[in-house]
């Protein structure tokens, strides 16, 4: 063999040791929906949801029905998600539009560093400030772009392409994030005859906190048609994977960054708002197909679930801990408590919240405002519905929680008894234990992980009654955690 041959032979053999490397290695999908709560799936039990695809991939792997966001809100949400952290661990992040610290590590870097070709196509939401002189962030992204065409602008534009043009020598990481359902709905004017037939007012379900008028069920519908959209988009990537023979290898989530924007829904600490859709599918990693978990879960979780998964260390910043050993047992537990936060979203906020023991306890340090929602929600038809039955004084126990101020400074509720938790225990003799405890696991978890309630937050910036914006830019206030460096403590507290 002469010199040149042997450079060949070299090549080749490394190149097959290479592949084989990364035989085991997961693919990963993540699809990630904005603004679409927990029940508005069919597989969820939606009587007004059409999501077969979203459905199929449930039956075929695991759906959990106890799965928490850290924030109902959409960037504190998903950069959360991205670094497994909480979101006061996340610096000036924890508040809507907000950028992560510089030096904090989003998870697809590690993939990327570990041969992963990574991708994000749709919404980011995700920013980070810039290094300062003499230091360096690791690049994240292999491929970027925004999702959109001149047809779809819904974030899924690109998904197919994306997974059809990807090097075909590595594993893959996809962070696939739809702009559906964020208002203002686009879905409707773009509609495609291959999504099937529109929703139509008179077959949508209309939640209790609303009113359910013509206006409320025309705005239920849009939204319905954009999460149709959403799960066309799940299906035509998922057909594309299985094209290309990659399914079975593909560790695949769906969930959302908050709930419904809709009053008593996004930026709530309730379940109308914090918790969200969990389908995981993996056939090659999923011991049992069509399982339902009951597990605690969080957010934070999937980054190290992920990375375990492609077997890569997880890094002692992240506070979330894996979900393997639930994909072997649907049983098991990998904890005890889920923590989240309210902070500022459009409107001042300190709320934060534990659930545990089948209850779920609310602390706020703003009571005398109300929970309206987000402005988005405030200029929507279904809350001016809300406002015009509220001067009539005939709203529900339901609908008046949207308005009600002063609100309680803490709130506890049994969710198995109470599911849409609007009878409040805080105080009650009866269950005064269970107050106690979760009380303490708050207070220890707020200590451990540099939780504080800052003298100046971010003030309102819009109208809490009309939705209109009151305040030019955005004066911020001090971020929560940032007195005790809480970017800078790992400590996950109690879990």
């Amino acid at each position: 063999m002469n010199a040149r041959q042997s450079l060949i032979f070299a090549f080749f053999a490394a190149t097959v040791v290479g592949n084989a490397a990364f035989a085991d290695h997961p693919n990963v999908v993540l699809f990630i929906a904005d603004d679409v709560s927990w029940n508005d799936y069919g597989c969820y039990g939606s009587p007004t949801a059409r999501t077969p695809n979203i459905d199929k991939l449930a039956a075929g792997g695991m759906r959990f029905t106890n799965a928490f966001l850290t924030a109902s809100s959409c960037s504190p949400s998903r950069c959360s998600i991205v670094t497994g952290r909480y979101p006061h661990n996340n610096g000036g992040a924890s508040e809507l539009h907000r950028p992560l610290p510089w030096h904090l590590q989003k998870f697809p870097t590690l993939l990327r560093e570990a041969g992963y070709y990574t991708a994000i196509s749709g919404k980011d939401h995700m920013p980070q400030d810039k290094p300062p002189q003499g230091e360096t962030t690791a690049r994240v992204w292999d491929h970027k772009d925004g999702g959109r065409s001149k047809e779809n602008s819904g974030g899924h534009a690109n998904w197919v392409q994306v997974t059809r043009d990807r090097p075909k020598d590595k594993p893959f990481f996809f962070w696939f994030a739809a702009y559906d359902a964020h208002r203002g709905w686009d879905g409707d004017k773009q509609w495609q005859p291959s999504f099937g037939e529109k929703h139509q007012p008179g077959s949508v379900d209309v939640p209790q906190f609303l009113i359910d008028d013509q206006n409320t069920r025309d705005d239920l519908t849009s939204y319905h048609n954009e999460v149709t959209r959403f799960d066309y988009f799940i299906g035509q990537t998922i057909d594309e994977l299985d094209r290309q023979g990659e399914l079975n290898n593909t560790l695949i989530f769906v969930l959302a960054d908050n709930g419904r924007p809709f009053p008593r829904a996004k930026t709530r600490l309730h379940d109308s708002g914090i918790k969200t859709a969990l389908v995981a599918h993996w056939p090659e990693g999923i011991d049992a197909s069509g399982e339902v978990c009951s597990s605690l879960v969080s957010t934070i979780d999937l980054a190290p679930t992920v990375l375990q998964a492609a077997d890569i260390d997880v890094p002692e910043t992240m506070q979330g801990v894996s979900l393997l050993p639930v994909f072997a047992n649907s049983k098991a537990t990998v904890r005890r408590y889920a923590f989240s936060e309210h902070n500022w979203h459009d409107y001042e906020a300190f709320g934060r919240s534990v659930r545990g023991d089948g209850y779920l306890y609310i602390i706020n340090r703003r009571p005398y405002a109300a929970w309206q929602g987000p402005a988005d929600s405030v200029n929507s038809p279904s809350h001016t519905s809300l406002l015009k039955r509220q001067k009539s004084g005939s709203l529900t126990l339901a609908q008046q929680d949207v308005f009600l101020s002063p609100r309680p400074a803490i709130e506890l509720y049994d969710v198995a008894a109470d599911p849409h938790q609007l009878r409040n225990l805080a105080g009650k003799p009866a269950h005064a234990e269970v107050q106690l405890k979760l009380a303490k696991l708050m207070q220890q978890w707020q200590e451990t992980t540099g939780d504080t309630v800052p003298k100046k937050l971010t003030p309102d910036t819009f109208d809490r009654t009309t939705g209109t914006r009151i305040v030019k830019g955005t004066p911020r206030g001090t971020a929560p955690g940032s007195e005790k460096n809480a970017d800078r403590i790992n400590n996950s507290g109690p879990r």
